[in-house]
């Protein structure tokens, strides 16, 4: 088993770190080539501020890792990718991707969906063990080897001081074998709207479950069992649709029957 320490930009870890009960975050990343896979889902993801606070400062859950034009992570997860607007993130990004911004190039950004977010107050701060300078990206670490034991020693330490995760009570639980450090140190993702509505996405391969249309700006994702009825936010509860067919969805237009047709 891993967890991965990645570069946090400081604005983006400073807004979040504000917020008070946010389930979700979307940590971008901004010129991707591919898809983040460092992690499996249930593995951690933390936070290493930039230079020159050195230091893990916080982390989330990692449930999956995508690639969306910006316009869609902001749909999906607006105040949540660490910005105020839509503007204050194409301004952070841009700046990140260097070169001037051409306003209307909806241009494509690295989305790793992260769950059950957590901040650490700055006394806690630590600084990620076997570091070494210039890491741009992030380091995985093995949970098997003795800087992933101290890692992964500091995050319960500091956890079960300031009650940030309940552990088994609230998120699920953490699966661990108690003799061997790197097996089975599992926690349970539990997705927001926005990771819903990419995963929902991404399960669909960008397409209407019923006309097939692919523009992703008037595609949405819709819960089979209604949220308000307690349906999760989980894929299996969800489907891809032009946004006039959800809506006569919603309205009993349409149904999904138990054989999955409409």
């Amino acid at each position: 088993m891993k967890l991965f320490v990645g570069v946090t930009d400081n604005e983006w870890f400073d807004f979040l770190s504000s917020l008070q009960d946010i389930d979700e975050v979307n940590f971008w990343r901004p010129s991707p080539s591919t898809a983040f896979q460092s992690l499996q889902p249930g593995e951690l993801f933390l936070f290493k501020l930039h230079s020159p606070k050195d230091f893990i400062a916080g982390g989330g859950v990692f449930d999956y890792s995508t690639i969306l034009p910006i316009s869609l992570a902001w749909d999906g997860f607006s105040g949540k990718n660490g910005a105020s607007s839509y503007e204050e993130m194409r301004t952070l990004i841009v700046r990140r991707r260097g070169g001037p911004d051409n306003r209307w190039e909806d241009f494509k950004i690295g989305c790793i969906l992260l769950t059950q977010p957590f901040f650490f107050d700055e006394s806690d701060w630590f600084p990620p063990p076997e570091w070494k300078a210039p890491t741009v990206r992030g380091k995985t670490y093995d949970l098997n080897t003795e800087a992933g034991k101290f890692i992964w020693k500091k995050i319960e330490h500091i956890w079960a001081k300031n009650k940030i995760l309940e552990l088994d009570k609230h998120y699920g639980g953490i699966t661990a074998n108690q003799d061997r450090y790197g097996k089975e140190i599992l926690i349970k993702p539990r997705l927001g709207q926005g990771a819903f509505k990419v995963l929902v996405t991404d399960a669909y391969n960008r397409s209407c479950a019923i006309t097939n249309e692919r523009a992703l700006p008037v595609l949405e994702a819709a819960h089979i069992k209604s949220f308000l009825a307690h349906g999760p936010h989980e894929v299996r509860n969800g489907v891809l649709l032009r946004s006039d067919m959800h809506k006569l969805f919603d309205r009993g237009y349409l149904t999904i029957t138990p054989k999955l047709c409409t």
